[in-house]
């Protein structure tokens, strides 16, 4: 497998502007003064993906009475991503990056192993941000059963 970018704690987390479920532009500069969980995901509506997001639709007021607020990276069209978050009741932004270049400016897109073979792919990741937009953890190739509660216990508060 190539060498891909990948960040660390300490960098600045790459600025980006996507549009939500509902068309409208979100950008990681409208979270500057709180800390945010960034997560990327495959794909909406697959199953892992479906356990990841009601996990963080679940803990949402954990994580906002711990100062994070959360937003969700995928390539899914804006469209896909509002059936999505109607049908699980997801209470927090749904980010689309249809071309993945935000995905890949993190680190969350490239080459990973899917059942022994290496092929192109979302790289299931979830980064904690903190208030001065730096990144404080970088978690790559996370699980997306019990994913979220290992984030709760060991979050930092801000």
């Amino acid at each position: 497998m190539t060498e891909q970018k990948r960040l660390s704690p300490g960098d600045q987390a790459p600025a980006f502007t996507l549009p939500d479920s509902t068309g409208k532009p979100v950008s990681l500069s409208d979270h500057l003064g709180r800390s945010v969980v960034v997560y990327f995901y495959p794909a909406a509506s697959t199953p892992g993906c479906t356990k990841q997001a009601c996990d963080f639709r679940d803990s949402i007021g954990d994580l906002a009475a711990s100062g994070y607020d959360v937003v969700g990276i995928s390539p899914d069209k804006p469209e896909k991503l509002a059936k999505f978050a109607e049908a699980e009741g997801l209470n927090f932004p749904l980010l689309s990056d249809v071309d993945r270049a935000v995905l890949t400016e993190w680190g969350a897109y490239g080459e990973k192993k899917n059942y022994g073979r290496t092929v192109m792919g979302v790289i299931r990741s979830t980064f904690l941000v903190g208030p001065d937009g730096r990144v404080v953890k970088a978690l790559y190739n996370v699980r997306a059963t019990g994913h979220v509660a290992k984030l709760l216990r060991e979050l930092p508060t801000s």
